[in-house]
């Protein structure tokens, strides 16, 4: 057997017995998908691999799926990470990219490691893989030999502490500081109590004389309030409540908005009625949910679609990633919203039509978005970049260009009929398949030799090496962060996982408690560290070759 059938077949077994191997708990502990590196290690330690293009094709092809299917994940909430808290955890994360960034450096000038073996250790010791990709293709350009196995060896001695590291780190802030994770996340949901607005509904019967016997156009305090009125009670009937409408004395009407626009609107109209609109029996009104997946009306706003006017039906809420908003006149529909539409049953059938309403949609995954995104990915990681004092233009390559265009696109969210979302059933699949093929085919490029380098040449210094670059920065970091920042202790942990983007550290911090706090954290900075992530090698290399 040779040619594709063998490398499929020893990339399967490698895959299959990786991930395997990534299962197994160790103190609570484990490999995940980096199962995939060392099982590619114990293959070509034997001698089991492929044709080395073929080797080739299949590393790159896994990084730029996996880096892509990042991008799509966490492009749509990238730009709102640097709101409020955002600011404060991407500054922790920046400050742990660049200590361990120079940790590196010291260990090449210091230390006297070689520089592929250096970038190798950094790569590891933060367990990111498309810095190790980055790392290897900028010093292939500038024409360094034996690069790939160098760098393969030094990042697989580095990774088991890269991930131990993180954990002891959090062990460490938690014993020194005397947090408890338990009382970190009430505190964290109090505070996110605190500062989220709920969209709530309230009836309101017309008491106020001022206000009984105008129409509703006319109440300019209630066009400044931020709330919809969806209904109104009057002589005992039901119906869609419009703008030429005039409030008599004893009219309800129900009104959805966050609560203190409520309390406003009861001052402007009146008290909390005796009934609920929603629970009457009604011929004429009725409500139902619908889900936007035409492409058609994305990008639009509720003003321009004026349902209100158009089909006598009214929005009264929209759903989105599990948040109501308050569907105001500006909002502008996404694919996947969620919207609550109120009125006369005989117009749900035309406006299903107009917004899509295909649940099923949603588990759908477009491949000619996918493919063109990873092309225009291609495209932007070959721009050359020139950056003051570089004597050579640095590239987002491989691993940068495919994510920076996946945030742009799936913040975009769709360019006329093509839509950017992804499943995340698919975006898991493709990402975790992705990492798999890259990881695997490292471990088999890196294998020959590891064992020798390990125990007879300088694995031992290398290990030696990346423990420091893994806890140098972290402790300094997080002791230093806490302390002048008392950033909430399970966010802290998020922000720890995410600085060296390692999903099994982030599972680790999610099981201390139930709380959302690490993984919030951990998605606040992750785009930025990854890109920081790819070009802190090129940096170095650049800076440091020939020196």
């Amino acid at each position: 057997m040779h040619g594709v059938a063998q490398a499929l077949l020893v990339l399967s077994a490698v895959a299959a017995l990786g991930l395997g191997l990534g299962q197994i708990k160790v103190a609570g502990v484990r490999l995940g998908v980096g199962g995939a590196l060392f099982a590619g290690l114990a293959f070509g330690h034997f001698g089991i691999g492929m044709e080395a293009n073929m080797l080739t094709f299949v590393r790159e092809f896994g990084l730029v799926l996996f880096v892509y299917a990042i991008g799509v994940s966490v492009g749509p909430g990238f730009f709102e990470a640097f709101k409020k808290d955002g600011i404060v955890l991407n500054v922790l994360a920046v400050a742990i990219v660049v200590s361990g960034t120079l940790a590196a450096v010291v260990v090449h000038l210091v230390v006297g490691i070689e520089l592929p073996a250096a970038l190798g250790i950094l790569s590891g010791a933060v367990t990111n893989t498309p810095s190790l990709a980055a790392g290897q293709q900028v010093l292939n350009q500038l024409g360094v030999n034996n690069v790939g196995a160098m760098m393969g060896q030094a990042y697989a001695v580095a990774y088991p502490f890269g991930i131990v590291g993180i954990l002891l780190t959090m062990l460490l802030v938690r014993v020194g500081f005397r947090l408890n994770a338990e009382r970190a996340a009430q505190d964290f949901e109090a505070e996110q109590a605190a500062n989220y607005t709920a969209v709530e509904t309230v009836n309101v019967v017309v008491r106020n004389p001022a206000v009984a016997g105008c129409q509703l156009r006319d109440l300019d305090e209630l066009k400044e309030m931020g709330v919809v009125l969806s209904r109104v009670l009057h002589d005992g009937s039901q119906h869609v409540v419009s703008a030429d409408d005039v409030l008599a004395e004893g009219d309800v009407v129900l009104a959805i908005g966050p609560r203190n626009k409520l309390e406003r609107l009861k001052r402007l109209i009146g008290p909390i009625a005796d009934v609920d609109l929603k629970t009457m029996e009604s011929t004429e009104v009725a409500w139902e949910r619908m889900v936007v997946t035409h492409s058609a009306v994305l990008g639009k706003s509720l003003g321009e679609l004026n349902f209100r006017a158009n089909h006598n039906l009214v929005i009264s809420r929209i759903s989105r990633a599990g948040h109501d908003l308050v569907p105001g006149a500006h909002l502008k529909l996404q694919f996947g919203d969620i919207l609550t539409v109120v009125g006369d049953p005989q117009g749900f059938g035309t406006v299903a039509a107009l917004v899509g309403n295909r649940s099923k949609a949603l588990q759908e995954t477009q491949m000619i978005p996918i493919f063109i995104g990873i092309a225009l990915g291609m495209l932007a990681g070959s721009v050359p970049v020139m950056l003051p004092g570089l004597p050579a233009p640095v590239q987002l390559g491989l691993a940068g260009g495919p994510l920076v265009v996946a945030i742009a696109l799936s913040r975009l969210g769709h360019v006329g009929p093509l839509v950017w979302f992804m499943p995340p059933a698919a975006n898991h699949m493709m990402r975790d398949f992705g990492i798999a093929l890259f990881l695997a085919a490292v471990g088999l490029k890196s294998g020959q030799g590891f064992v020798d380098t390990l125990l007879f040449g300088d694995g031992l210094r290398w290990m030696a090496c990346g423990v420091a670059v893994t806890l140098v920065p972290l402790v300094t970091v997080a002791v230093v962060g806490y302390w002048l920042t008392r950033l909430n202790y399970l966010s802290l942990c998020g922000v720890l996982a995410g600085s060296m983007t390692d999903p099994p550290a982030l599972a680790f911090a999610q099981g201390m408690s139930t709380s959302e706090a690490p993984i919030l954290s951990y998605a606040a900075i992750y785009p930025l560290v990854m890109v920081l992530r790819v070009v802190a090698p090129q940096v170095v290399a650049l800076v440091l070759w020939g020196i």
